[in-house]
């Protein structure tokens, strides 16, 4: 079954399914949960690497 996406997937309801989906499809709980903040628009934010000096 499809994720929820959007406003939806922010809800502690939507958040809390698309967890239960993934789960359900064989997912570790912590990619689960990865992925439900995704979802969410929520992810964590990574710094990305300088590039300076490394040519």
């Amino acid at each position: 079954m499809p994720l929820i996406k959007g406003a939806k997937a922010k809800t502690r309801k939507g958040f809390g399914t698309n967890v239960k989906r993934e789960m359900d499809a064989g997912k570790p709980q912590k990619q689960a949960v990865a992925i439900a903040y995704s979802e969410a628009g929520e992810g964590k934010k990574r710094k990305s690497k300088s590039r300076k000096g490394k040519e």
